[in-house]
């Protein structure tokens, strides 16, 4: 057996499973104070100028404007990062926006094998084309089924809202908080809109459910609502854990990456050895000439 080119192999696997471990670590670097969205759902009409202000800015075709898209519940997609879906609720016919909760430690970007999802300090979750492989582990372990991939395209991405990102490096607001006329949508820190959010709370009571969806679901979100009616009534998930979704699973979050690299390294210098010393045998080769 070729112990140097097995002894080379094994000393590859284990610079990578250094740099897991490295990567753990940077994840627990201190963060700045993330930015966020407070959704008050009372204040939606369903006019739908957010759809309309987030297909502009990212380069999508304009939705469809027709009164027939409220006919059935709708998700994100690849030509449309933002939706607004209407419900029946015991109060009576109410709206909500939906797209990426850009949770505060996001499962896509723990899952993300190349770092291709990236929870930035700021508080968005981007995509970053360079580095995904298309793994689409992304999309299985969103709580929330956010990210979509581009099946019928020839160089497909993953697509999904990115709270703007471009626009928040130049100064500017998401583009759907710009264009809500009725003010439904505010920007700022989240610490700042969990305070407004509990202050509106207090003072009518009678109008909100006693609880902001998104502060402590899937351990916090950078999207957060206001109801007047249980959020469930709303489509959201109400079945969440508020620890992080990565601390339930991190252990194998961890291991996937080094199983994946690791393994099939092993397996190919195991049969690159026993292959050489094979061809020796049956060519009557002596070892080591």
């Amino acid at each position: 057996m070729d112990r140097r080119n097995f002894v080379k192999t094994l000393s590859g696997m284990g610079v990578a499973a250094l740099g897991a471990e490295r990567a753990e670590a940077e994840d627990k670097s201190e963060k700045k104070e993330f930015v966020g969205v407070l959704v008050d759902t009372t204040r939606c009409v369903g006019c739908r100028s957010c759809e309309l202000a987030c297909a502009e800015a990212h380069g999508f075709p304009e939705p469809d404007s027709s009164p027939e898209v409220f006919a059935k519940e709708r998700a994100p997609s690849t030509v449309q990062w933002s939706v607004v879906n209407r419900f029946q609720t015991e109060r009576g016919e109410m709206f909500a926006k939906r797209q990426c909760m850009h949770c505060n430690q996001p499962a896509c970007a723990s899952a993300c094998l190349t770092k291709a999802m990236l929870k930035t300090e700021e508080g968005p979750v981007i995509w970053r084309e360079d580095k995904c492989m298309g793994c689409r582990f992304c999309m299985l372990s969103c709580p929330f089924d956010v990210p979509k991939f581009e099946y019928d395209s020839p160089m497909p991405k993953i697509q999904k809202c990115n709270l703007c990102w471009d626009r928040l490096e130049e100064g500017k607001r998401p583009a759907c908080v710009e264009a809500c006329p009725a003010e439904a949508i505010k920007f700022g820190k989240r610490r700042e809109l969990i305070e407004t959010g509990r202050a509106l709370i207090a003072k009518e009571p009678t109008k909100y459910v006693h609880d902001i969806y998104g502060e402590s679901e899937a351990g916090g979100t950078s999207y957060m609502y206001l109801a007047s009616v249980p959020f469930g009534q709303l489509g959201f998930r109400t079945d969440l854990e508020t620890i992080p979704y990565p601390e339930l699973s991190k252990d194998y979050l961890y291991a996937v990456p080094v199983v994946l690299t690791l393994w099939p390294a092993f397996l190919l210098a195991l049969s690159n050895a026993t292959k050489k010393e094979s061809d020796q045998e049956n060519h009557g080769t002596p070892d080591g000439q």
